[in-house]
């Protein structure tokens, strides 16, 4: 793969990435699609063992057969894990241009979509050290090096931890933050959930219903982070193989993996067979499957956790999210609580999913800071 950046003598300087895909990547790639030599069908006849047999045979036929990366290859945004550049490509033009989609122009916003290191064509760290800390911290330094000294944030997954840390870090600068991913289980539901024990006293339905739920993802769904959380040198096989890498990916969690499993079974869904192998080519093509999982390794804290942002805050709850928080937790790690909003519809993957939503969430949330 062929990509470059303009050489300057100050490191730190902001320079164009400029390059493209070489075609025998292309070719490379179909080849072993092609060449992907399958497992047995599962046992069950649910998503309980990982992505099934005939989804990952369908995505493998489309991936060799029909799929066009160049349609992709122009545009850079930012995400989480599995998420990549590829994840924000809807909001770009809605956001950026409010008019042509029925908005008001005072409802711009200028997009900075970093790619987060060791993930798609940023740089992949050759030393410890870049964990979701150090990454806020160098956001706020990309920001200022950008000319913005008035602006917010926004994310989910990874990129939630890293927004609620920027408001944590609170930079010069840094007025507000929206996220889809808010960090708001409170502590002794938190502890439960990590002993498996029972749901602490004094909980109401909705959190018991929540503690339900994140128990069961911990108990469940959370075996790819641990991995990654321990061992990420271990996985040779996703840098190997694109139907390896792409199992991988499609089990994260098993609302994402029934969603992308019905549009691989022809289905009308958010996303899209194209917007699925997007994604994974991208990391396909950069070989980081195995330097995105590092963050793992490198994560000191909770996924779920308040981290004591201190800027105002607006919050969007998407109803197939890992989980839920009322209204109350949100208040309790959010103080300065601007919006706070449960949606209908959307998931994990909300800006990709369900776009329209997303900047109707980001516009209204972060209006009252203009």
């Amino acid at each position: 793969m062929s990509f470059m950046t303009e050489k300057s003598a100050d490191a730190t300087a902001i320079r164009p990435l400029t390059g493209a895909i070489p075609q025998a990547d292309l070719d490379d790639l179909r080849a072993r699609v092609v060449a992907t030599r399958f497992p047995e069908k599962e046992t069950v006849d649910d998503l309980s063992q990982g992505p099934p047999l005939a989804t990952m045979q369908a995505l493998a036929r489309y991936w060799a057969d029909e799929y066009d990366w160049s349609k992709c290859e122009e545009l850079i945004v930012t995400h989480g894990w599995p998420g990549s550049i590829v994840e924000q490509l809807k909001i770009i033009d809605p956001l950026t241009n409010p008019t042509a989609h029925g908005a008001s122009a005072s409802d711009a916003f200028h997009l900075v979509i970093p790619s987060m290191p060791g993930y798609g064509f940023s740089g992949k760290p050759t030393e410890t050290g870049w964990g979701p800390e150090h990454i806020a911290r160098a956001w706020a330094e990309l920001m200022k090096g950008l000319g913005y000294d008035r602006y917010c944030a926004q994310g989910g997954d990874w990129g939630g931890q890293i927004t609620d840390l920027m408001g944590a870090q609170a930079p010069p600068g840094l007025i507000g933050i929206h996220t889809n991913f808010p960090g708001a289980v409170r502590p002794d539901v938190a502890q439960a959930v990590q002993s498996g024990g029972p749901a602490p006293s004094g909980l109401n339905d909705e959190e018991t219903r929540l503690y339900e739920k994140l128990k069961d993802f911990f108990a469940t769904d959370v075996a790819y982070a641990l991995e990654m959380g321990t061992h990420p040198q271990a996985l040779y096989g996703i840098a190997d193989s694109p139907v390896g890498l792409a199992a991988w990916m499609l089990d994260h969690d098993s609302t994402s993996l029934a969603l992308i499993a019905r549009v691989f079974d022809g289905q009308a869904e958010g996303l899209t067979r194209d917007d699925v192998l997007d994604n994974i080519t991208l990391y396909w093509l950069t070989n980081t499957g195995v330097s995105s999982g590092r963050l793992y390794a490198e994560n000191t804290v909770g996924f779920f956790d308040p981290k004591g942002v201190s800027v105002p805050a607006a919050v969007s709850v998407f109803p197939d999210e890992l989980y839920q928080p009322p209204r109350s937790w949100a208040e309790e790690a959010y103080p300065n609580l601007i919006h706070f909003n449960q949606l209908d519809k959307g998931g994990h993957f909300a800006a990709w999913e369900q776009p329209e939503l997303f900047v109707s969430e980001v516009r209204t949330g972060l209006r009252s800071l203009r």
